[in-house]
């Protein structure tokens, strides 16, 4: 008798609490899924500090890179194999990123991203300024790599200064070339709207007397150096800023797209002056900062853009190695 009690004494007590828990479960509180989707990253900036100097990264946004229609010196095949090897598909979004430099004394910014010249993409370095704690009244120098509307488009708001208490700096050379009638004229079609560019980027600090190349490479800062990296344009230029031992090379344009570039450093873009100089540049700079041990600030590598750079097994080629992140600016 005690054995057909317990065959039906389960079931009926499973249908008395499942009758139970149904009236419980329309007291739950609604779920919460029509939230609306935020769709945005955090802040673009990112802090390290280099001896006593502190870099704050600030990105300009991303745009999408046509691999298939800029790169050269390297196969569709080949470029499809390093991309999927990579994880990427195309298109591939590339990113702006430009280098602020606090050395206790001075604040100079390598770099100004593309401003309102690539469209609703970019031109979010001022707001990341701000975001980062700073003012971009507070900017003493302004250095450029090139005059390219990715580097210089933000130096100009609306017509005016964008730090209006900088002074401007490149190569001589990069003025001379990008502020040119006569070259422009002699450029390939598609390169021609970038000398109008840079004449209207440079055009508020010309007024003010603020704008002021130099015409030799070397010491320009405190602890910040003009290294001559010609090629990619006449007068490309990349900075070394070092404090304390340790060095940091912001190197503007060198790499485009690290998939590619790095193991294939012969790969060049059609935006490149001097295809046969880029490529050199390239390999003197990745050989310089892979014996060095130094930092890179790399332009469009993607965000914070901060690394350094190993070989790659067999010695053809080099890998990025990306910083480790670090909640905390710490030195690395």
């Amino acid at each position: 008798m005690a054995a057909t009690n317990t065959r039906f004494t389960f079931p009926l007590l499973a249908a008395a609490m499942l009758q139970f828990a149904l009236p419980l479960a329309s007291l739950a509180p609604p779920a919460q899924a029509a939230a609306p989707q935020v769709r945005s990253q955090a802040p673009g900036y990112y802090r390290m500090l280099l001896g006593q100097f502190e870099i704050t990264v600030l990105s300009d946004g991303t745009h999408a890179f046509p691999i298939d229609t800029v790169m050269n010196n390297i196969t569709p095949a080949q470029a499809g194999r390093d991309l999927d090897d990579a994880g990427l598909a195309q298109p591939v979004q590339g990113s702006i990123n430009a280098f602020l430099v606090n050395t206790g004394q001075r604040l100079i910014l390598i770099d100004a991203g593309a401003g309102a010249l690539y469209g609703d993409c970019c031109g979010r370095l001022l707001q990341h300024l701000r975001a980062a704690g700073y003012q971009p009244e507070q900017v003493d120098t302004v250095l450029l790599t090139h005059l390219r509307k990715d580097h210089a488009g933000g130096i100009m708001r609306q017509g005016m200064a964008a730090f209006p208490n900088a002074v401007l700096r490149m190569a001589q050379g990069e003025a001379d070339y990008w502020l040119s009638k006569a070259a422009q004229d002699a450029a390939p079609e598609f390169l021609r709207s970038f000398f109008d560019s840079a004449r209207v980027s440079v055009a508020p600090y010309q007024a003010a007397g603020r704008l002021r190349p130099y015409a030799e490479y070397g010491q320009l800062e405190p602890g910040i150096k003009a290294l001559p990296a010609p090629g990619h344009t006449p007068g490309h230029a990349a900075y070394l800023v070092e404090s304390q031992g340790r060095q940091l090379l912001v190197w503007g344009d060198i790499v485009h797209v690290a998939p590619l570039q790095f193991p294939h450093p012969e790969a060049t873009v059609k935006y490149d002056s001097d295809a046969a100089g880029a490529q050199q540049q390239r390999r003197q700079l990745l050989e310089m900062a892979a014996s060095g041990h130094m930092v890179v600030g790399a332009a469009h590598i993607a965000f914070p853009g901060l690394g350094r750079i190993g070989t790659a097994s067999g010695g053809t080629g080099y890998r990025w190695l990306p910083v480790n992140y670090e909640g905390t600016p710490g030195q690395d």
